[in-house]
């Protein structure tokens, strides 16, 4: 019998992956600060026409909404910078196909597996 379980992929932290994932960071950051400052620009427009006091609010929501992601990226680059080398890092989940048998043991067919990344090449199968 087969049954499908979740694999977790996890990325081991060298030099090479923290610069990939800090440009990662910083992309995502400039984006959220640009659409900040279009949002902005939006706002200023609308308001030199007559604007319901609802829609500036819904302005403001949406540029609050940006503003915690941009502290929650600034949070994660801190937290990366802080992170050794070595570190494993969980990057996502996959679907994997586990082959079962009358006679296997349940618990060790069951035990959470996981694959292990160093700059993108598989290292490790737990």
């Amino acid at each position: 019998m087969k049954i499908m379980q979740t694999v977790s992929v996890m990325q081991v932290l060298t030099e090479n992956s923290r610069n990939k994932l800090q440009d990662g960071f910083n992309s995502n950051r400039e984006q959220l600060l640009r659409e900040c400052d279009q949002l902005y620009f939006q706002l200023k427009k609308l308001e030199k026409t007559n604007i319901s006091n609802e829609m500036r609010q819904q302005y403001k929501k949406e540029i609050e909404k940006r503003k915690d992601k941009i502290k929650m990226v600034d949070f994660q680059i801190d937290q990366l910078n802080t992170l050794p080398l070595g570190s494993e890092l969980k990057e996502k989940e996959v679907q994997a196909i586990v082959e079962l048998e009358v006679g296997n043991s349940w618990t060790s067919s069951i035990t959470e597996r996981s694959i292990i990344i160093t700059d993108g090449i598989i290292t490790e199968i737990r």
